[in-house]
């Protein structure tokens, strides 16, 4: 592991490597959890918070790094910026002298604590993560490659699609689980399924009198999964709510909310979280900002 976290507990994959090199997208085992052209496996953290406190980037493995970069800001990409070739953001690149690199990428500002040319073991601290570059969500983007080419660590060889692979880079792979959370948003209702797909329900601000809804899109859900929605603002904790899946369902939205109060939510800055859990294990976080005005 890249990353000083538990998976499933304090951590989630996000993203796989994209293996599909047309315009579609497919992660290793042919499910959804990619981005069309992603190269790297994202190792999302549970909160802003965290990251606030620090979670330690570690070496996945032997080797001498190349290169760092420990200067690009903490804070959410804006569409439209241009980031002058880096969208790794703050990043250290390793060679592991057997033909195999490593990048590590979107760490914190200032935390990077290797120089090129410096010998570093598996385990060894190499920053924190952050919020640097591409990203509006603090993570850590890993990518393997061998010469030009970029590896999948869940499946190198690629010789048996959709299927558990027989060989892999890690020393004891991370589990994988085909459910996740396609968005999350806020509405003034609760919307219509339709509508969360289109991207037409999405509000990024709301008046102090309109009503406040949470909703969270998943997918390959089974019986029993949980989808927990919570809003922070201002003042902290504006709502909780856990949703139940009464049977296996493909796709599921689920939303909650609140009308205004009487006096208006407070002017500012909200920030509402979903996670998808199964059993007591997390599989899949997002996070949604809106401004009341």
């Amino acid at each position: 592991m890249p990353i000083d976290c538990v998976l499933g507990e304090t951590c989630v994959i996000e993203d796989y490597p994209d293996v599909d090199p047309t315009d579609a997208v497919s992660d290793y085992r042919c499910g959804l959890k990619s981005r069309d052209g992603h190269s790297g496996t994202d190792f999302a953290l549970l909160s802003f918070d965290q990251m606030d406190k620090g979670v330690r980037v570690i070496a996945a493995a032997d080797g001498r790094v190349q290169a760092i970069r420990n200067t690009r800001p903490d804070q959410p990409y804006v569409a439209g910026t241009d980031l002058n070739g880096e969208e790794c953001g703050n990043a250290v690149r390793i060679d592991h002298g057997n033909g195999y690199q490593s990048v590590y990428c979107h760490m914190k500002l200032g935390s990077v604590r290797v120089t090129p040319g410096q010998r570093v073991v598996r385990g060894q601290l190499l920053g924190e993560v952050g919020l640097s570059g591409l990203t509006n969500y603090p993570h850590l983007h890993l990518t393997i490659t061998q010469g030009a080419e970029v590896v999948d660590p869940f499946a190198p060889d690629q010789d048996n699609a959709c299927s558990t692979p027989l060989q892999t880079l890690w020393l004891e792979t991370p589990k994988y689980t085909d459910a996740g959370l396609f968005t999350v948003g806020v509405s003034d209702a609760v919307p219509e399924l339709s509508t969360v797909i289109s991207g037409a329900a999405r509000r990024t601000s709301l008046s102090p009198q309109d009503a406040m809804v949470l909703y969270a899109h998943a997918f390959h859900g089974i019986t029993y999964d949980q989808i927990d929605l919570t809003m922070f603002g201002p003042d902290g904790v504006v709502f909780e709510h856990t949703a139940r899946l009464d049977v296996d369902q493909a796709q599921a939205m689920r939303a909650y909310g609140r009308r205004a109060p009487v006096t208006g939510w407070p002017k500012g800055k909200y920030r509402g979280y979903a996670r998808m859990i199964r059993g007591d294990v997390i599989i899949a976080v997002r996070h949604v900002d809106v401004t009341v005005e």
